[in-house]
């Protein structure tokens, strides 16, 4: 019963080990690190979660040590006879093999990484067409006032909402900046008179900005977008009535 509870000893004490390693494992998993930043003019959403149980440096058993083997020394013959004596045969020890050393469980850890694009506007103006000189042009862009979109990460949820500043170039050198996309007829947020008759490139360059919430934490995405969208137009000159 002895030699029984002898060897039954070192397998407890492994289960317990190893018992332990997967607790630490389990408890890493739990922390998470979430970041969202602009990259070559997109919104990035990162997450990584876990660390892995730190390794554990795991001593092997030194072997002992040979013991020096003394070869015995032949007895003397006998004057009388030439009868030849063997040594006494000696008892060499066995080897000591190191123990395998236990298996560590592996570092758990996850990582996930998306991207999100934002959309580019189109430019529309009204008249549509027949744009004559001296009379407004009312201008505006599709875009939403607010970009907004969730996503899950690992496990995590990640709220982005990005808002747009705009600036226009009319085309005959004269700007424009305005934090509103504009809208059509009857509404005239965005106008511009050309005094001269030609055609003009409109440029419009959105600046997007904003914050990412995680946890009920809110921070600034760090980076902007800039998106630029041109379009053509063609003024003419308006008719001259004369009057008397």
């Amino acid at each position: 019963m002895l030699i029984v509870s002898l060897l039954m000893c070192p397998i407890l004490l492994l289960t317990v080990l190893l018992e332990t390693d997967y607790s630490q494992a389990s408890q890493c998993a739990k922390k998470a690190c979430v970041d969202v930043y602009v990259e070559n003019g997109q919104i990035v959403i990162e997450a990584h979660k876990g660390s892995g149980p730190k390794s554990k440096t795991v001593r092997k058993p030194i072997p002992k040590a040979k013991p020096k083997l003394t070869p015995a020394k032949p007895r003397p013959k006998p004057r009388v006879t030439a009868t030849y004596v063997k040594p006494k045969s000696v008892t060499v020890p066995r080897k000591v093999v190191p123990k395998a050393a236990r298996k560590v469980a592996p570092p758990i850890s996850l990582s996930e990484k998306l991207v999100k694009l934002l959309p580019t506007a189109n430019i529309k103006h009204e008249p549509a067409a027949n744009v004559i000189t001296n009379v407004p042009v009312i201008y505006w862009c599709d875009l939403p006032g607010v970009f907004s979109t969730r996503v899950a990460v690992i496990g995590e949820v990640v709220d982005v909402a990005m808002r747009a500043s705009f600036t226009w170039s009319f085309g005959d050198g004269s700007f424009f900046e305005t934090t509103s996309p504009g809208s059509a007829y009857p509404n005239q947020t965005i106008t511009h008179t050309y005094s001269r008759a030609g055609t003009y490139a409109v440029v419009l360059l959105a600046t997007w900005g904003g914050v990412w919430t995680n946890n009920g934490v809110a921070r600034a995405i760090t980076g902007q977008i800039r998106k630029v969208s041109v379009t053509t137009v063609t003024v003419a000159n308006a008719p001259t009535r004369l009057t008397q």
